[in-house]
């Protein structure tokens, strides 16, 4: 790829920043810069939030955004800031032990209060999110839709990570056959919590 591109990007007005708009497509991460222009040639500066698909179907990727942006916007209009009350290394250590045991995890939340993920979700963020929701506007039966799937994927314990776990448990280490049952299920439309085993 590079050695298409650099001929081209040593020939472009300096003014241009392709050498650094070269690195747009080469830096990934959750939260990255990007140089851009407008339609007038200005040249501007983004941040772009990437979340991360966990969702195995269609259904369980809006609910996760449903569920994301309306706790981002919930958490924002609390009084005090989230990183006053859960410092970075916390919320790390959170991070890393609910992508090992998921719902299961023990986590410990604002001002070291320790809640089961599943419990906080239930109790405290599914209720941030509708609130968050709201007040972006989005309507009550749409809201009710996609938090409703992650509301019934928490009460069945049942998320993409964990049906997978069951399959092999029930069916043995048959990558091929755990892919075209995940296929299947995808193709069903249906969300991760209506998939059988």
């Amino acid at each position: 790829r590079y050695p298409v591109l650099l001929p081209r990007l040593m020939d472009e007005p300096v003014e241009k920043l392709a050498h650094l708009r070269l690195h747009n497509g080469t830096i990934w991460r959750w939260n990255r810069p990007l140089i851009g222009f407008d339609d007038m040639g200005v040249p501007h500066l983004r941040i772009e939030h990437r979340v991360l698909r966990a969702g195995p179907g269609v259904m369980d990727t809006n609910a996760n955004a449903a569920l994301y942006f309306g706790m981002l916007s919930g958490l924002a209009a609390d009084a005090e800031a989230p990183e006053g009350r859960l410092s970075f290394l916390q919320a790390r250590s959170n991070f890393y032990a609910a992508a090992q045991h998921g719902l299961k995890t023990e986590l410990v939340w604002f001002d070291g209060r320790k809640v089961r993920a599943a419990e906080l979700l239930r109790v405290t963020l599914l209720r941030k999110a509708r609130d968050g929701l709201s007040r972006l506007g989005v309507d009550k039966p749409e809201i009710d839709q996609w938090l409703g799937i992650i509301e019934r994927r928490v009460e069945s314990r049942q998320t993409g990570a964990s049906w997978q776990r069951h399959w092999v448990e029930r069916h043995g280490i048959d990558m091929q056959g755990l892919t075209q049952a995940y296929l299947e299920n995808q193709a069903s439309g249906k969300p991760v919590h209506e998939w059988a085993v």
